[in-house]
């Protein structure tokens, strides 16, 4: 046990939901999951297990990592919301503020991959930088880019994911992305892969093309971050990275090519192995995103 604050976070994912009640990574008190089915099932049912555990154990803080994109504008009269997302029935849903209002605890409230990120800067892969990026690459593809310790925000929240990049030469796959076809997730997320093969990713060889492809396109994203968000680290996880390890070697590689020798290329390639890596924190970066999200917020 610890003496450091007790948070109850949320990480709202787009299949399950996961509860847990914690102080870190190594003082878990209790978890819980929910499937995230509809609204009024599934707020519901986050809320009667953090009604347990507020009568149980009195949390100082909540914590609340969201799919998106939603609205982190504290000004906005609709911040706390899940605003354009393509998950039916959840658009326009309002997920902070109504818990806010219910449990009267300092709250933070951000999208599931910058909760992440915060938790390998706080936890993980990330500690001791000022600046790094979080990549999950699974169903879709999301980025939390954290400059000078915090999430990027300003109109909304970054969405990397669904940059426009340069094509692999020859490929003319349209892409999957309902809203811009072959932006990153549209060409390099699990949805894309099965749309583009029609198979699993988990059931395709690590030698088969589609993975060239996929580097291709989450190199020329890592390029684009590179030269905007300029981390210190790129931290690549997610169902379809770890499923296919083999993508984190070619993704870096695709990086290096693409930089071609500008700006800080030399010092990236000298240090590639160290500057894409996996999270450390693994499948807890999630969960814990939604503490130190918390814990931010006291």
């Amino acid at each position: 046990m610890t003496d450091a604050p007790l948070v109850a976070g949320v990480e709202l994912g787009g299949t399950k939901c996961v509860c847990v009640l914690a102080t870190g990574p190594g003082d878990i008190r209790a978890e819980a999951r929910v499937p995230t089915t509809t609204p009024g099932e599934t707020l519901p049912a986050i809320e009667a297990i953090l009604d347990r555990w507020a009568q149980e154990h009195r949390f100082a803080a909540l914590g609340l990592a969201s799919f998106g994109p939603v609205d982190v504008d504290r000004a906005s009269p609709t911040y706390g919301a899940i605003t354009a997302t393509p998950k039916p029935g959840w658009r326009h849903v309002d997920v902070a503020q109504r818990l806010i209002a219910r449990f009267a605890v300092p709250t933070g409230f951000d999208t599931d991959v910058s909760g992440a990120a915060l938790a390998e800067g706080r936890w993980g892969g990330a500690q001791g930088l000022e600046s790094f990026c979080y990549v999950t690459v699974g169903t879709g593809v999301g980025v939390g880019v954290i400059s000078s310790g915090q999430p990027v925000r300003g109109l909304g929240h970054a969405e990397v994911g669904h940059l426009r990049i340069a094509r692999a030469p020859g490929d003319s796959w349209p892409g999957a992305c309902i809203y811009h076809g072959g932006c990153v997730e549209g060409l390099a997320s699990g949805f894309a892969v099965e749309q583009r093969t029609g198979q699993r990713g988990e059931t395709i060889g690590a030698d088969d093309p589609v993975w060239g492809l996929v580097a291709h396109a989450l190199g020329g994203m890592c390029h684009n971050l590179v030269l905007t968000a300029v981390p210190q680290r790129i931290l690549i996880g997610g169902g379809v990275a770890t499923k296919q390890p083999q993508l984190i070697p070619l993704i870096r590689a695709a990086l290096i090519e693409s930089l071609a020798g500008y700006a800080e290329a030399d010092r990236i390639a000298a240090q590639i192995d160290a500057f894409i890596v996996p999270p450390a924190l693994g499948d807890q970066a999630g969960p814990m995103g939604a503490i130190a999200l918390g814990l931010d917020a006291l």
